[in-house]
């Protein structure tokens, strides 16, 4: 269920990546790439009056998996993301715990 939201990056970067960089991730985690959802948040940036591109940011909202598996998932998507010529990228994680994440009114503790 490891949801992607990304911002400062187009739809068709993360499109580039999105095949690769699932499977990965799938791996790392031991779980199938249909557990993924990216979302690309269109934002419009402004800084002194003016509209300016977005900062690339990442926020992964997940299960928490401990932290070794958190810093090589930071890496392998700020590896993918270098791909793209985008020199820096963010990235934030946010902790679902079990009793409070539902599917269909179900807990999943």
């Amino acid at each position: 269920m490891p949801q992607l939201i990304f911002k400062g990056v187009s739809v068709e970067q993360v499109k580039k990546i999105s095949s690769p960089l699932v499977k990965e991730l799938a791996e790392l985690c031991e779980c199938e790439t249909d557990n993924f959802t990216f979302e690309i948040v269109d934002s419009i940036f402004v800084f002194n009056g003016e509209e300016v591109p977005g900062f690339p940011f990442i926020e992964v909202k997940w299960f928490d998996r401990g932290q070794k598996v958190q810093d090589e998932f930071a890496t392998i998507t700020t590896r993918h993301v270098h791909s793209l010529g985008i020199p820096d990228v963010e990235i934030a994680f946010s902790v679902f715990s079990e009793s409070d994440y539902y599917l269909n009114g179900k807990s999943f503790s």
